[in-house]
């Protein structure tokens, strides 16, 4: 029995509770189902287990059905006709003692559902219909508008207020992408309801934009007046360790916001060839998108704090003020997703700038080794961090600087690559076999920049004597290849075995 088939035997022998709930699932959807949804989703989350019946014994759902149900159960949460406003949710396929079961995970919302036009929350005893006690739902949107903090309605903050470009870059982002996208057609005020961004104050009954869409739509100086502290300092420390090399301080919108860390980490860090079965893929981008994207939507704006990037030799370095729901390092088998923001997180979905809950940190586990030889670290506490390592090729550039410091990162980082052999070094050694050009080797390494691309690849290969050129006395010749070396094929067969 493998880790997840025991994590999941442990949660069904624990039985039925406040966050945990089981439905018999044979051939269809229970109706209750989707009142257990919204009972998880105004109070504090929880795991719904499809196919496994009260008292914990497992059912199954028919395998022949399996996919028409989990068809069906996605379509009706996405409906708001069904489900008031429509979720995304985090649906895994599972298999236990030979029956096929749906484990679907619900977070906490920071928003107040409805099921078929009623509220219902969750206690010990399973849901229950709040939607007649005045004071129950006063006190279910109290607790919403202060867990998170971005609810919080400025009335003196209406739509024609926000930005009407970044509003409309997102629709035509959207119409592209999804031509039957329901925001297509919308303007701007209907687009913002639609994206919950526009609410109630539930104490003085006035209407007006939510923190989160002027994060994400407000002018500058407007972003300024509402959150003061926001900002996110993008540094290189390199060679320059005590200050800098390079610095961005992005004090702008959530999506401008994105756009700038992803370029930043672009012009500072490597992107090696890497083969996906026949498909190249950026390492980097895959791991920096979930990144970017978790700085800007899983911060806590009601913090004085700022956030901050900072790419050393070897590593990346994030933190980023946070609501925590535990401290210390994050496991990703066991860890359950938690959503700060739940509006800027789905917002970020929509426009195809973050994943559904779960998948993104998963993404990022599986390619981060890949890209920096050890598996990236996540901390939980007031203060999120994430610790990416990152490729290296040379000797790090604050030590041939003789400006090493205490703390400084000093070429021991777990993920160096100096000796080892990677990926890229396989490919160009073995197309250079048959002598190459260097242009023709470039693009193997996927790397852009024709200096880096000389500097970091392929001197280094030149070095360790693993290529040659075959013109050696007229480096510069424009009939100038390269050829691998009797070492270079030595590396080669030892790799094959």
């Amino acid at each position: 029995m493998n880790t997840n088939e025991h994590q999941l035997k442990a949660l069904i022998a624990r039985g039925e509770r406040i966050d945990v709930e089981f439905k018999a699932c044979r051939d269809q959807l229970p109706k209750s189902v989707y009142e257990t949804v919204c009972a998880f989703l105004n109070r504090h989350g929880g795991t719904l287990l499809l196919g496994v019946q009260d008292d914990g014994s497992i059912q199954g759902i028919a395998p022949a059905l399996l996919d028409q149900v989990r068809k069906d159960f996605v379509t009706a949460v996405n409906n708001p006709q069904k489900l008031t406003p429509p979720t995304y949710l985090s649906i895994i396929d599972a298999e236990l003692d030979g029956k096929m079961l749906l484990h679907i995970y619900v977070p906490e919302s920071s928003q107040v559902h409805r099921c078929n036009g009623r509220i219902y929350d969750r206690n010990e005893d399973g849901d229950f219909d709040i939607t007649d006690n005045t004071l129950q739902v006063a006190r279910l949107y109290q607790r919403k508008e202060a867990t998170y903090s971005e609810n919080r309605v400025y009335s003196w903050i209406q739509p024609r207020d926000l930005r009407a470009d970044l509003i409309d870059r997102c629709r035509r982002h959207v119409r592209i992408n999804r031509k039957n996208h329901p925001w297509a057609e919308l303007d701007d005020a209907a687009l913002l309801q639609s994206a919950q961004l526009v609410q109630t104050d539930p104490e003085t009954g006035k209407s007006g934009v939510t923190l989160a869409g002027v994060m994400l739509f407000g002018h500058d100086n407007l972003i300024r007046q509402v959150c003061p502290a926001h900002r996110t300092d993008l540094l290189l420390r390199k060679v320059d360790v005590d200050r800098y090399d390079d610095r961005d301080l992005v004090i702008t919108n959530l999506i401008d916001s994105y756009d700038r860390i992803i370029a930043f980490v672009q012009k500072h860090l490597p992107d090696p060839f890497y083969l996906e079965g026949f498909e190249r893929r950026s390492l980097r981008d895959q791991i920096f998108r979930e990144v970017a994207s978790n700085i800007l939507i899983h911060r806590e704006y009601a913090s004085g704090a700022s956030s901050r990037l900072v790419i050393e030799y070897g590593r990346v370095i994030t933190d980023n003020p946070s609501r925590p729901h535990g401290f210390g390092i994050l496991d990703p088998e066991t860890c359950v997703p938690y959503q700060k923001n739940p509006l800027l997180s789905a917002f970020f979905r929509e426009i195809d700038r973050a994943d559904e809950l779960g998948s993104g940190m998963r993404r990022m586990m599986l390619y981060g080794k890949k890209y920096g030889g050890t598996d990236p670290q996540l901390i939980e506490g007031d203060n999120f961090r994430m610790i990416i390592s990152v490729p290296e090729f040379g000797e790090n550039p604050a030590r041939t600087a003789n400006i090493i410091t205490t703390g400084q990162v000093t070429g021991q980082v777990a993920g160096q690559v100096t000796g080892q052999v990677e990926d890229w070094m396989i490919e160009v050694l073995s197309a250079c076999v048959e002598p190459q050009k260097s242009v023709d080797i470039q693009m193997i390494t996927g790397i852009k920049h024709r200096e880096t691309f000389h500097r970091n690849y392929l001197d280094r290969l030149l070095n360790e004597e693993l290529l040659v050129r075959t013109i050696p006395d007229k480096p510069r010749s424009r009939l100038q290849t390269y050829r691998t070396t009797t070492k270079g094929r030595a590396l080669l067969e030892k790799n094959r075995r």
